[in-house]
């Protein structure tokens, strides 16, 4: 979930706990997009200055909501370069997970931006998905992140390759294994233009079949996205076979009953 700091989301932590407690949550998580090294990076995130800000407004919405259990994390974009500034902003805070993402494929493009899709058409879709795994895979490998974020975030507008990724997705699903982090399913996709969870039925199948652990998330951007469509996500873990999902507190994980 995330905040006003990283602009382009409304609705203070507060307001976004108040509806989780409406909804009969017991447990939700923050994870704002972190700040990178540099504030020019791009415009959809908050401000280097901005991360003790938004720990305060995490604890406020805590004194606010005392009966609702609330997990201070980020959302960290992987970029090869860049693991020390991650491992910086891991050691500033006691976060409960750090939730690994893919939104760049090159050092200038991050593939899921409206204003940067006319880049898709230069492009041949199998060769950007092609990347976007090989990122991914080499984030799970980084050893930083409990959980990988929106995992084939690549289908968001709808450029699908007509080549079979199943060797790619196959390659990120024995390193997720391999490096024990969960995968979240992210109901934000049916809110996009793929109209499908991240990620895809056949990806979730793959992780179930391999003991990839997963988490829920709805990626909420306002409060009334809290808890959205969880009831589909839910469904989707289960005709994959999924009987637990997993929580985190202090950044050590827990498996819970579906």
């Amino acid at each position: 979930m995330h905040t006003p700091l990283c602009r382009h989301a409304v609705g203070e932590p507060t307001e976004l706990a108040a509806q989780a407690v409406r909804l009969g949550f017991s447990e939700i998580g923050f994870s704002d997009h972190n700040p990178m090294s540099r504030d020019d990076w791009d415009d959809w995130r908050m401000f280097r200055a901005d991360l003790d800000t938004y720990v305060a407004k995490v604890e406020q919405a805590r004194r606010d909501h005392p009966n609702l259990i609330i997990r201070l994390a980020l959302e960290v974009d992987y970029i090869p370069g860049q693991e020390a500034w991650i491992r910086e902003l891991a050691a500033r805070h006691p976060w409960d997970y750090l939730i690994g993402a893919v939104h760049y494929v090159s050092d200038s493009w991050d593939l899921d931006n409206p204003t940067r899709i006319s880049e898709w058409k230069k492009r041949d879709p199998f060769e950007v998905w092609t990347a976007y795994f090989d990122r991914l895979t080499m984030a799970v490998e980084s050893g930083l992140f409990e959980i990988i974020a929106h995992a084939d975030l690549c289908k968001k507008f709808c450029y699908y390759p007509k080549d079979d990724c199943t060797p790619l997705f196959a390659k990120f699903i024995s390193a997720a294994k391999k490096h024990d982090v969960a995968m979240e399913l992210n109901t934000a996709g049916l809110r996009k233009d793929c109209k499908e969870i991240y990620p895809s039925p056949q990806l979730v199948g793959m992780a179930a079949a391999a003991g990839v652990p997963i988490t829920f998330a709805s990626d909420a951007h306002a409060p009334g996205e809290v808890g959205a469509n969880f009831t589909e996500a839910i469904a989707l873990a289960r005709s994959a076979g999924y009987t637990e999902w997993c929580r985190f507190t202090g950044r050590k994980r827990e498996m819970v009953k579906l």
